[in-house]
């Protein structure tokens, strides 16, 4: 469980580092690059700690299509970016493939030997 809420903490990282990223570029202020620099790079280091316990092939696919969903949506809401039909379109193919990703790191039920009477 701890593994999944750094790789949680992670993702938040990466969104607050890259609209930091914007938003020092538009307000035109170093504090938001400093920012960016110091939320990537605890992105990074949380990422690091949870492939320990989480395939590095999933928790990168979850870290980057969460980031990448949220990241557009805070886009549109606080920079007024446009969402046309094809990112909508894409967003919710991201979202089908982070459901898949995620659905397939369950692991199997085991199956129970019953005794024969």
């Amino acid at each position: 469980m701890i593994y999944w809420m750094l790789l949680a903490f992670a993702i938040v990282a990466e969104i607050t580092g890259t609209l930091s990223m914007k938003w020092a570029s538009v307000n035109d202020n170093q504090f938001g690059f400093i920012l960016m620099l110091a939320m990537i790079a605890l992105s990074y280091l949380f990422l690091s700690f949870a492939v320990k316990k989480i395939a590095l092939g999933v928790a990168y696919a979850l870290w980057e299509g969460i980031g990448i969903l949220f990241i557009t949506l805070f886009s549109v809401f606080l920079f007024d970016e446009q969402l046309s039909v094809l990112k909508v379109t894409g967003l919710a193919t991201l979202v089908a493939g982070i459901v898949l990703i995620k659905s397939g790191t369950r692991k199997p039920r085991q199956e129970r030997n019953h005794a024969a009477v």
